[in-house]
């Protein structure tokens, strides 16, 4: 497929893919939809990428939805426009490899909710977040609500919601949001340098722990231990298995193969 929205790049184990329409703030149409979970897809795919970081050119990361393209739809073109677009979230969330958010300038609406996708959230200190569909009539509909409520709590995800304010990066740390908060310039390296951690690790075992994760929080605590003790037995059956314990023993650095 070729891509109109995104780029994507290798480096040694590591997808970077960015969204590019930074003449709209990197504004999400339904070709972009389309476009991300094509590209995830394959990137699912690719035994060259490990680990994967989502970053936007320019002045944002996603500025929310592109309210020119949507403003005039009925109810049944916005919900064919929906359901694409939580198809492309739904892909990211359950892509095997690790997904790191590198968030610049504006993470909105739309926006917020493909970060919420993300695995791990790092973000210059220019960044502002949001929900502000509420100011347009409307609320998240892109999982944007369950999410964030999991996430931050109830109380500090309906004041979000209900008000349609903005916050900082530093306001969007303390509530949990975030993982790390660095200088704007140094937005990259910061996401590399943490892509570079976990391509240290087993994928098979960081494959296992994603999916561990995202499943058990709507588990039992129960059927969530169950499932981490299947999944921790099927490490077993894994080279890096013997390779990481060996190396415990030998009080060295394993050296992973991902097999």
């Amino acid at each position: 497929m070729e891509y109109k929205s995104l780029l994507l790049t290798k480096e040694n184990g590591l997808g970077i893919v960015t969204i590019n329409r930074p003449d709209v703030l990197n504004a999400r149409n339904n070709e972009l939809s389309h476009e991300m979970y094509d590209m995830f897809t394959a990137i699912e795919n690719d035994p060259e990428i490990r680990v994967v970081i989502l970053t936007g050119t320019g002045k944002s990361f996603i500025a929310g939805a592109d309210i020119r393209e949507i403003m005039e739809l009925g109810s049944v073109q916005v919900e064919a426009f929906l359901i694409m677009a939580r198809r492309a979230r739904d892909r990211i969330y359950g892509c095997k490899q690790p997904v790191i958010a590198a968030i610049n300038g504006f993470c909105l609406g739309g926006g917020l909710e493909v970060a919420l996708c993300c695995d791990l959230r790092i973000a210059s200190e220019t960044a502002t977040f949001g929900l502000p569909e509420i100011n347009l009539g409307i609320i998240p509909a892109g999982g944007g609500i369950a999410r964030l409520v999991k996430l931050i709590g109830m109380a500090r995800a309906k004041e979000m919601i209900f008000t349609g304010d903005t916050c900082d990066s530093q306001a969007a740390l303390k509530m949990g949001f975030l993982n790390q908060v660095v200088p704007s310039g140094k937005l990259m390296d910061e996401a590399k340098a943490m892509a570079a951690r976990l391509l240290s690790k087993s994928s098979i075992a960081l494959n296992y722990a994603k999916k561990s994760c995202n499943s058990g929080v709507d588990m039992s605590l129960a059927a969530a231990t169950d499932m981490d003790e299947n999944y921790f037995c099927r490490c077993f059956a894994s080279e890096d298995q013997k390779e990481g314990m060996q190396a415990f023993v030998e009080k060295r650095k394993a050296n992973f193969k991902n097999r």
